[in-house]
Parts: C-alpha cells; structure tokens; sequence
C-alpha cells in the first residue's frame, strides 16, 4: 500500500469516527442521568410529545404527498399558458424556512392582523370576538403550514421521474383507452412510487427536525422538548434521554421509507421523452390548472413573503434599519459559506472514496455520512458535545490555541454544519462523477496520473455542474438552519435566525419582519441559480422543457 493511500484510509477511518460519534456520545450523556429520569420523562413528557410528534408526521406526510405528486403530474402530463413559469415557481418554498412561515402566518392571522382586520371591515364587525377564526397556534395549523413548505421535496424527485422515464408509459395508456384519472392512478402513481417514498422521508425529516415553527405554534414535539429540557432546565443528561427516544423515531422513519420503496426501481432508456405525453389544456381547464398549481406557491411562498416584505418596507420606513442587521447578515452569510466550503470539500472526498481506496470503503463512507442528515439538529447538537470538548482538549495538548472547536465557538458551529448536510454534497458530487465515462479516468491512470490528481484535474472539472448544485442546496440549508445555531453559536454572537426566534419569542414581530425577509432573500439567490443550471443542462441536451 502506498503512503497516500495508506493516508487516505487513516482519513477515513477518522472521518467515519467523527461522524459515528455523536450517536455514542449520546449513550454516554444519556446514562449519566441515573434511572430516576426515565420514569419522570416517561410520565410527564414523553406521551404528549411522542403523541404530537407522531401526529404531525402523518399529517405532514399526507399533505406533501398530496401537494408534490398532485403538481409533478399537473406540469408533467398536462401542457398550458403559464405552466413552465409555474414549474419553476413551486420550488420557491424551498427557501422559506418553516419557521420564517410560522412567524409570517402568526403575524398575518393575528385577531389584530391584516387579515381577521380587513375581513372585519368587510364584514361590518368590530370586534375579533364577532369572527372566530380557527386558532392557527394548534397541530392541525403547524401540520398545515409544515406541509405547504416540505412538498417541493416529494414535488423534486417525482416530477424528475414523471419527465425522464414516463412518458412512453403514459402515450401507451391513453392509446389503450385509459382517461387522465385512471392513467394516473393506474400507472403513473406506482411508478413514481420510489421517487414519492424519498421525497416524503426527506420532508419527514424536515419536520422532525422543526423546532422554531413548532414551538412558535405550541405544537410540543421531541424536538421542541431536546431544546427545553437543555437550554431552560440545564438537564443535558435529560436532553440526551430524550434525543435518544428521537434516535428510534429516526430509524422508524428510515425503515418505513425503505418498506414504502420496497426495493422497486423503474428500467428504462435514458431518452426524456415526457413532453410529447402532454394533453394541451385550453379555456377553463387551464385557468383551473393554473389556479391549482399557484396554490401551493401562494400559501407557501408568495402570502408569507409578501407579508414579510410589506412589514419590513414599515418597519425601516418609520424607524430605521435595526443596528445589528448587518451584522447578524455577515455573520449568516460568513458561517453558511466557511461550512458550505468545507462540506463540498469533504463531500467530494467521500464520493471519490470508490475510486481512491475501494468500492468496500467507499459504500461504508457513503453510509456514514447520511447520519448526520437523519439526525435532528437538536439531537446532534447533544451528541456533538463529548466529542467536540474531546477534540479541542487533543488540539490543547499539541500547543494548538485553545477554544477552537469546543462549545460555543465558531469551530464547533461549522463542524456541526458539515456533518448535519454532508450527505447534500456527497449525494451531488457522486452522480456527477458517476456520469463521467469510465475509460477517461482509466486511461488518465493509463498516462500516469495518480488518483488523486486524476479527480483534482479531470474528474472535477467534468463534475463540476453537479458539485455547484451539492453546495448551492447546501448553502440554502445552512443559511437557514434553526436548531444548530441555536445550541452551538458562538458566545455573544447573533445570525438572522436566532435574532428572528429571539423576536418571536418575545413577540415583537415587526422587529424581525427585516432579518425574516433577508433569510428569505439570501435562500432565493442559490435556488435561482440552481434552476438556471437546471434549465441550461436541459437546452444542452437539446430537449423541451
């Protein structure tokens, strides 16, 4: 074995102990409670929270496969005015965090709101007592808001199936007689069913992962009882028991998802050849297609963010821009971007692990990590903490400064963003190396070129497009996430996420209507330039949108 690709397999093997370790930490902080814990959480906190938890990951599950497999087909299988703009808009929610939602709709459905007002006036009414309105703060309002925003991720991969491999399936079964109804539930719905499986486990791991929307809504899921059991009653140990019940939830989660794909795949051409299985709506019918696919966009992206916009142009226009805007928005753009570069770095390393050291390690690797994204963040926030006092005590041995990665420093925080989304990037990165054809690396090796500066000088730059789009979606979930931050931020220091749960909390909304529109704002550049790849890699290949 060579000394680079013996270093290799040591930097494996220490990037697989990384990141198997929060998971083993938890064991030990867990035990360190004693025995009387378990009773008083299983008495007390447990039932309602596992039955909060378990509710609103059904009623979130329903709705996204609703919503997304409902808009996949509208603009796969049916062709009218508006439909690509409206293929292009029903990714917006996805950069809307769920709880920059719960916040915008709390402020929006207040009883002294635009909204129950201006119905009021239209009405007659003058008191919010002459028109009950359905209390938003409730699991039916937090199932419903959760829902409007994770559907892109069942909307993604079912619409991507529906156009590369349906197309000849569909044109056969209307030529046999079949209508658009039973197409539909007859062959399209059980062909997208692997692609519908994947996109409801990922937004089921979304909302598990939820803490801001569900504790603005008074929803008391698991997540929400890691972050008060840590942060309000200084019970670590208490924390960890409770981030372990999660843990199997986690596993449940991934079992049933697995059990709904059932091992079904689809074999097909490569040929996209969806577009010419179209049926053209005209008149009525596409007005009423239209209508229904701008649905979802409204109520997830364009009510709450117009909402948003409206109370910021107030708030600056009367009193100014808050003074630590700017820099709770350099410290987000800062954070998000360091962790976005270290985890295409590692991401790209961990994809290439087949071809460096072996199909063996390179499956094990690629296994280890999808844990951090399987975690909640609170979860892995408490199993992160041995192991980072661990490392950074180690970096003080050797004469490295103290304080780097520890609790509370900006190490700690990039770490746990590269492992949370690590598998964002590794996913990219390994299907565009897996469209490189095999003979350009094999006859670069041929030449003499090591592996190692075959993937710096070939493969990356070939792979480059799907590597992009790895670190655009993981800047997008950076920037954006709640609970990390929250537990692991650097002392004295703010982000527009935690400034914005720290204005909720209290409140005052029309303090954060600023930091929530930028949060937006900064989520909506990356999105766009990944549907501007998107749509340059569709006109490269010569085919219609």
């Amino acid at each position: 074995m060579s000394a680079a690709r013996g270093l290799g397999w040591v930097g494996a093997a220490a990037l697989a102990a990384l990141l198997l370790s929060p998971v083993i930490s938890l064991g030990l902080s867990a035990s360190e409670g004693g025995g009387e814990l378990w009773p008083h959480l299983a008495a007390y906190v447990l039932p309602q929270a596992i039955r909060d938890t378990a509710l609103l990951l059904a009623g979130v599950g329903l709705l996204v496969i609703g919503l997304g497999t409902g808009a996949a087909w509208l603009v796969s299988a049916f062709d009218f005015p508006g439909r690509r703009l409206l293929d292009a808009a029903l990714l917006l929610p996805l950069a809307m965090p769920t709880y920059v939602v719960a916040y915008a709709y709390l402020d929006l459905m207040h009883p002294l709101g635009p909204l129950q007002t201006g119905l009021r006036g239209l009405l007659g009414l003058a008191s919010p007592r002459d028109l009950p309105l359905p209390d938003l703060r409730s699991l039916p309002g937090c199932i419903g808001l959760l829902g409007f925003v994770l559907y892109p991720y069942v909307y993604l991969p079912t619409r991507a199936l529906f156009l590369m491999r349906a197309g000849t399936l569909l044109e056969a079964a209307r030529m046999l007689g079949a209508g658009p109804w039973r197409t539909f539930l007859r062959v399209a719905l059980p062909l997208a069913r692997p692609a519908v499986a994947l996109g409801t486990g990922l937004a089921l791991m979304e909302a598990l992962n939820d803490v801001g929307a569900a504790e603005f809504l008074g929803v008391r899921t698991l997540t929400v009882q890691v972050y008060a059991t840590w942060v309000n009653r200084s019970d670590l140990p208490g924390a960890a028991q409770i981030a372990l019940v999660m843990l199997t939830c986690v596993v449940a989660l991934v079992g049933l998802e697995r059990l709904a794909r059932g091992g079904r795949g689809y074999a097909g051409n490569a040929r996209r050849d969806a577009a010419s299985a179209r049926r053209r709506l005209n008149g009525w019918r596409a007005g009423a297609a239209l209508a229904l696919g701008a649905a979802p966009v409204a109520f997830g992206f364009l009510l709450p963010a117009g909402h948003l916009a409206f109370e910021a142009w107030r708030r600056i226009g009367g009193h100014g821009l808050p003074d630590a805007l700017a820099s709770q928005t350099l410290n987000t753009i800062l954070y998000a971007s360091v962790a976005t570069g270290v985890t295409v770095v590692i991401g790209l390393l961990v994809a290439a692990t087949p071809y460096l050291l072996g199909a063996r390690a390179g499956r094990m690797l690629i296994r280890a990590a999808g844990l951090g994204y399987a975690m909640p963040g609170t979860v892995l926030a408490v199993g992160l903490l041995g192991p980072l006092a661990l490392l950074d005590s180690g970096l003080f041995e050797v004469g490295i400064a103290t304080a780097l990665v520890g609790l509370g420093t900006g190490g700690a925080l990039v770490i746990a963003y590269a492992l949370r989304f690590l598998t964002v990037t590794v996913g990219a990165s390994e299907a565009g190396l897996a469209r490189i054809p095999r003979a350009i690396p094999d006859a670069a090796r041929v030449l003499g070129r090591s592996r190692l500066a075959t993937l710096t000088t070939i493969q990356l730059p070939l792979a480059w497009p799907a590597v992009l789009s790895g670190a655009l979606l993981a800047f997008v979930d950076i920037a954006k996430e709640l609970p990390v931050t929250l537990l692991l931020r650097p002392l004295n220091v703010e982000t527009l996420s935690t400034h914005l749960y720290g204005e909720a909390a209290r409140g005052t909304y029309e303090d954060g209507a600023a930091a929530a529109l930028l949060i937006v704002v900064i989520g909506l550049v990356p999105v766009t330039l990944l549907l501007r790849l998107d749509r340059d890699a569709v006109l490269r290949r010569g085919e219609r949108l």
